[in-house]
């Protein structure tokens, strides 16, 4: 009686075959990677740099009466407040006008990109923040101080600002944009 092969079995035996010859072609001279591990152990170990010193927190102390009372606003902040008439004398802002357009950006965040000629006066071309270019004419609000053009020239705007000073009255202060790049 013969013997039949069957597949299955010739698979099993080429597959027997090969994973013994890839275990053989695999165990070469590994003297070369224990030389290295032994070279990289030899080596002095570096010092770790000590943990910075832990910064001491000093707590503020709150010195009453001299300091600036931490519950209301500074005078910096350009705040609109409704102002007690109580014998209050000086420049006051009109808080029930309609609030111009260019009102709503700090004026620091404003740049004066150009000026134009119409008649006798100029005309001053500002960009906002969003880089949309604006023509404001004298008497026209910008910033949020309160802001009035008073004076156009060629290369700069001149403008009259109302600020807060902390005790229920306004200042008044001169500020003005130059042309930018000059």
């Amino acid at each position: 009686m013969r013997q039949e092969r069957s597949p299955e079995r010739a698979v099993s035996k080429w597959s027997l075959l090969l994973a013994t010859a890839l275990l053989v072609a695999c165990s070469q001279d590994m003297g070369d990677l224990r030389n290295y591990i032994t070279d990289i152990k030899a080596r002095p170990a570096q010092p770790i740099p000590p943990i910075p010193a832990v910064k001491t927190y000093s707590p503020y102390q709150y010195q009453g009466l001299t300091g600036r009372d931490p519950f209301r606003p500074s005078t910096s902040e350009g705040i609109d407040e409704q102002v007690a008439v109580g014998g209050k004398t000086g420049p006051q802002p009109d808080l029930t006008r309609p609030r111009e357009y260019l009102e709503r950006f700090e004026l620091d965040t404003l740049a004066m990109v150009g000026t134009f000629a119409q008649g006798e006066g100029y005309w001053g071309l500002i960009r906002d923040p969003d880089g949309v270019v604006h023509r404001v004419a004298v008497n026209q609000y910008m910033g949020k101080n309160h802001g009035r053009v008073t004076r156009i020239e060629a290369t700069e705007i001149i403008l009259s600002e109302l600020i807060t000073d902390g005790a229920g009255g306004w200042l008044e202060r001169e500020a003005s944009m130059a042309l930018e790049g000059t």
